[in-house]
């Protein structure tokens, strides 16, 4: 089975501009592609996860990725899918949030040896002149054409400034670039991304006289057609100091059994053949098997083995299959967090992070969705006692541990 046909079985190929040409160059190992993330937190979250295995994979293969990190693009902020503008960053905080990035990224790409590289677009981007950059790039570029691009469309409902109008520009300007300096003939992206890479290379074409090439691969969303990756806390993040191994492999493990079949495909590195065994036997306690292997491959490639199996042993905990529960997320309260050894219920979920105020713990609480070592309280102006290990339940599967400092 070829490399191509492995993506195809995955699910994970969408539009693709030239499939034969794709096809070929990928094969055999020929393909430089790059793939741009725009530094807009200081940590990459799911939503980068499943570009970050296609370099992998594509890598193994032979092919060399180019990581492309928006400092300049980052400037401005992609309105692809966005109904409100960005918030725009300072180039201090850009400039942080591209070293958190690098960081991250060396977990899955091999940088060794020249077999990928890392570039930064404002190189090129924040030293361009106006003039020049509107008769050499701009007169490419027909308005009515962009006007009817689909990451457009959202904002124009709200209004486009001229500013996030420009941000098609700037991409398709990185790809002419990377063509021109690394012979980078390919770039491929999330599925929202398609008419900005096909600005890139029609850029190529008409400055050049060459051929780019461009795919897109399929968004992950779940069963519901949203946007896979984020919690009641917000997004799902890679960095294990804004979401734990813990919560981490907890997300994968509760998934949907409607899409576990289609995250163990398109994000791990599991044997598609052994995946389309399960897919075929799929039912009952085979679910749960299906969940577990997909929380943990995921976690060991974000965090390492040893916290993938630290995370697998305190959810069997958790859920009644033994083990040791010392690797539950935990909160210790100091002594000035309580009354006579008591904290109201409200507080300790607040305190614990299990809900970002107290209205929204009341709601929990009144509604029937909180247990605190398996009793379950209704009663918002409750008081806990915190003596020993407390465990807080809230809804069938967030557990959290409580202990006094």
């Amino acid at each position: 089975m070829t490399v191509f046909e492995e993506l195809e079985r995955r699910g994970l190929l969408a539009q693709l501009t030239d499939r034969e040409e794709i096809e070929e160059l990928i094969n055999a190992g020929k393909a430089t592609f790059y793939i741009g993330f725009d530094p807009t937190a200081d940590s990459l979250h799911v939503g980068h996860f499943m570009a970050l295995c296609l370099m992998k994979r594509l890598q193994m293969a032979g092919n060399k990725p180019i990581v492309l990190l928006g400092g300049g693009t980052g400037m401005i902020g992609d309105p692809s899918g966005k109904t409100d503008m960005r918030k725009m960053l300072t180039p201090e905080t850009i400039a942080h949030n591209i070293e958190c990035f690098k960081k991250q990224m060396s977990r899955f790409i091999d940088f060794s040896d020249n077999k990928a590289v890392a570039v930064n677009n404002a190189d090129w981007l924040m030293n361009l002149n106006y003039i020049e950059l509107l008769r050499e790039v701009g007169a490419q570029f027909s308005v009515n054409r962009m006007l009817t691009a689909e990451c457009y469309k959202q904002r124009m409902e709200r209004g486009l400034t001229f500013l996030e109008f420009n941000y098609m520009i700037m991409q398709s300007y990185d790809f002419y670039r990377l063509f021109q300096d690394y012979g980078c003939n390919m770039q491929f992206g999330g599925d929202d991304q398609w008419s900005n890479m096909l600005g890139g290379t029609e850029l190529i074409r008409r400055k050049l006289g060459k051929d780019a090439y461009a795919m897109t691969i399929t968004l992950l969303l779940n069963s519901e057609g949203k946007k896979m990756g984020k919690t009641e806390k917000g997004a799902v993040w890679l960095d294990p100091e804004k979401t734990s191994p813990y919560e981490f492999f907890q997300y994968w493990r509760n998934v949907a059994d409607a899409d576990v079949i289609k995250c163990l495909k398109m994000l791990t590195f599991v044997p598609i053949e052994q995946i389309e065994e399960m897919e075929q036997n799929l039912e009952g306690a085979g679910f749960n098997q299906a969940k577990e292997l997909l929380a943990h491959s995921l976690t060991e490639l974000v965090h390492g083995k040893e916290e993938a199996d630290k995370a697998l042993e305190a959810a069997r905990a958790v859920f009644g299959g033994g083990g040791n529960s010392a690797n539950m997320p935990s909160t210790e309260l100091t002594a000035d967090k309580l009354t006579d050894g008591e904290i109201n219920i409200l507080d300790l979920l607040v305190e614990c992070g299990l809900v970002p105020t107290k209205s929204e713990g009341r709601r929990n609480v009144q509604q029937g969705g909180i247990s605190v070592n398996n009793e379950k309280i209704t009663d918002p102006k409750a008081n806990i006692k915190i003596e020993g290990e407390v465990i807080i339940k809230k809804g069938k599967k967030i557990f959290h541990k409580v202990t006094l400092a």
